[in-house]
């Protein structure tokens, strides 16, 4: 591996002192016109950058915005997306951080303690299990598990959009519907089921417990309960899944079963990833602005950094829901 350049590095190739540099690299008054170009342009051909540990110990601002996550998965890669356009123009980097805690209770606290102060100045919490991360830096919340709290949050209108899967699926005619919720410790899951139970009593559907279950928004945890609804003796018509990757288990466990989609089974998913217009048929899906979750908590946390008030107090911003068509819905048969 190629050795770091150092400041020292850049002092004895341009012929000045390491004190030189610095206030070249930190852009601070005192040096010549003529020397601060001759530096610059040593800097820029040795590509020399400065630590981030070290320029945060001297200035208590890194430049780093921390985008800090459970795991990496459709859902978060999304978000840093959204982060990262954010970001584009300002003079702020972005840190994508995992620190293998699959979502255990408390990992806000320990990643937030390795990264404040030193490698961030901020962070966006993705699905954090608390509110009260005890952090020295400003933080955002995006779909945090317990709901709106004592943190600026970002989320989506999770109710509104399960109502609007499951309204879909009644106009189709559907009336056994199943529903495939999420992980029973966030608040996006309830809301989504509250959704789903909203719109089947405004039809005047009663609910079954017999077509609810859990797949803990996984793919691979919606199989058994997908089989487990399909061999009922009266089976759904219809499935709707609180995510999009138990949507994709869904049209795993059909392929399986001999069940075709959507002839015999309507399945409609929920977040929109990318995936979801991959799959065969492609996803009916409620899709959620996730980048625009991430554009919208950066800007809050840009807004907390400069103090301006963008971003104060336990502000709580949501985005709209809407339902995107596609080729997993249609009418029972017989109803055609």
């Amino acid at each position: 591996m190629a050795r770091r350049v150092t400041i020292t590095d850049v002092a004895r190739e341009a012929g000045v002192s390491v004190a030189t540099v610095s206030k070249v690299v930190n852009q601070r008054d005192g040096i010549a016109a003529g020397t601060a170009t001759r530096v610059q342009a040593v800097v820029d051909r040795m590509g020399y950058e400065s630590s981030i540990v070290a320029r945060g110990l001297r200035s208590h601002r890194t430049g780093v915005v921390g985008v800090l996550v459970a795991e990496f998965e459709p859902f978060s890669a999304e978000i840093l997306k959204g982060a990262g356009a954010a970001l584009r123009g300002t003079d702020h980097a972005l840190l994508a951080y995992t620190g293998g805690g699959s979502g255990r209770p408390g990992w806000e606290h320990r990643y937030l303690a390795r990264l404040s102060g030193t490698l961030i100045d901020g962070a966006v919490l993705v699905t954090p299990t608390v509110l009260h991360a005890g952090a020295s830096v400003p933080v955002v919340a995006v779909d945090p598990h317990a709901g709106p709290g004592g943190l600026p949050t970002v989320d989506s209108d999770n109710l509104h959009g399960a109502e609007l899967a499951t309204r879909h699926l009644l106009d189709l005619g559907h009336r056994r519907i199943g529903f495939l919720g999420g992980r029973r410790d966030l608040e996006s899951s309830r809301l989504r089921e509250a959704g789903y139970r909203r719109a089947l009593a405004a039809a005047g559907v009663p609910v079954d417990p017999a077509l609810m279950h859990v797949a803990e928004y996984r793919r691979d945890a919606a199989d058994a309960p997908t089989a487990a609804m399909l061999a009922l003796p009266d089976p759904p018509t219809a499935l709707f899944a609180a995510n999009d990757l138990s949507a994709m288990g869904i049209l795993d466990a059909a392929a399986r079963l001999g069940v075709r989609v959507p002839e015999d089974l309507s399945v409609v998913g929920f977040d929109d990833v990318p995936e979801a217009a991959a799959t065969t048929p492609p996803l009916t899906t409620v899709r959620q602005e996730i980048q625009g979750i991430g554009r919208a908590a950066v800007a809050m946390l840009l807004g907390l950094l400069a103090g301006d008030g963008a971003g104060a107090g336990p502000g709580h911003v949501r985005l709209p829901t809407h339902l995107v068509r596609r080729g997993t819905t249609a009418p029972p048969r017989g109803r055609a």
